[in-house]
């Protein structure tokens, strides 16, 4: 089994609210709350990760819903793997990352995204980022205009 980190559960949280907003009643829905609980948890006992095994089943398919609606992989079509590269420069994943990325969980993609993303050193994340982007403005800009307080 594997572990999801806090900030996926935040990013399934706030899907399930823009998703299915709280009631007037100020009561959330069921996907919701039961991420609030994970997360609450976490934060109580200060941990980053949680054991995909220790979730509610409600808890599990609500993170598998928002894990649905996310990239499924970070290839870019540049594959160095192909070239004898033991990480490829295009999306930042191992040879081993990109042969068994179809069997992988969803859980050890998310683990993934993470690492590549903490890495910040494939071409994904640079020079390719604001060309795929179509845009004018840097990848750094955009970035910052995702985070949400």
């Amino acid at each position: 089994m594997g572990s999801i980190h806090i900030t996926d559960i935040e990013s399934a949280i706030n899907h399930w609210r823009d998703r299915d907003p709280e009631r007037g009643d100020f009561t959330l829905a069921a996907p919701t709350l039961a991420l609030a609980e994970v997360y609450g948890l976490m934060v109580f006992e200060q941990r980053d990760e949680v054991d995909e095994a220790s979730l509610s089943k409600t808890a599990f398919a609500a993170w598998q819903a928002w894990y649905e609606t996310t990239p499924d992989t970070p290839c870019i079509a540049i594959c160095s793997t192909s070239q004898g590269d033991d990480v490829c420069k295009g999306c930042g994943r191992s040879f081993i990352e990109v042969q068994m990325w179809t069997q992988m969980t969803p859980v050890q993609k998310r683990q993934t995204w993470r690492r590549i993303t903490q890495d910040h050193d494939a071409w994904r994340f640079n020079r390719y980022a604001e060309r795929a982007l179509g845009s004018g403005e840097s990848w750094v800009n955009l970035m910052s205009k995702r985070i949400t307080p």
